[in-house]
């Protein structure tokens, strides 16, 4: 397999591909959102949700695989190409998220085992729970704090 490189996003000229991966993952991992939730969450994804957070993007031969965003120590999303799962390229990406950006909390939806089990594996630990995601809507929200040093893959950053 290709080595991985993590960069940071040159700029909203790549929010298009950032986007595909994401509509990828979130159909692989969130069978549980309902179809309009899913929808209204994209629609924002390139005008809001992109630009609010430090992107890093993950690569293999030149081509996105996964990417986070991060604000204030928080990994705010870190989705990865649905082909890709198991390939490393999440916990490249947390580790980089963890090393470059401080990154000590995240939240996952509790309605996503797999990955509440990814963090917990990483060094997460629940430290709170809320009944709703942040916009109120029905997905209950695992609050993760970093409480041992994160698996790390050490990607070469670019």
């Amino acid at each position: 397999m290709e080595p991985l490189t993590i960069r940071s996003v040159r700029g909203p000229e790549e929010y298009p591909w950032l986007a595909e991966i994401w509509r990828g993952a979130v159909y692989a991992t969130h069978d549980f959102l309902a179809e309009a939730d899913r929808e209204e969450i994209e629609a924002r994804l390139q005008s809001d949700y992109f630009p609010a957070v430090v992107l890093s993007v993950a690569e293999r031969e030149g081509r996105p695989v996964g990417f986070s965003g991060v604000l204030d120590g928080v990994l705010e999303m870190l989705f990865v190409d649905a082909a890709q799962h198991g390939g490393g390229v999440g916990t490249a990406l947390l580790a980089h998220a963890v090393e470059n950006h401080g990154v000590t909390k995240v939240d996952v939806n509790e309605q996503n085992v797999s990955a509440a089990g990814f963090y917990a594996h990483r060094g997460f630990e629940v430290v709170n729970r809320s009944a709703t995601d942040e916009a109120g809507r029905p997905y209950p929200l695992l609050h993760l704090r970093l409480t041992r040093p994160c698996e790390n893959a050490r990607p070469h950053a670019v």
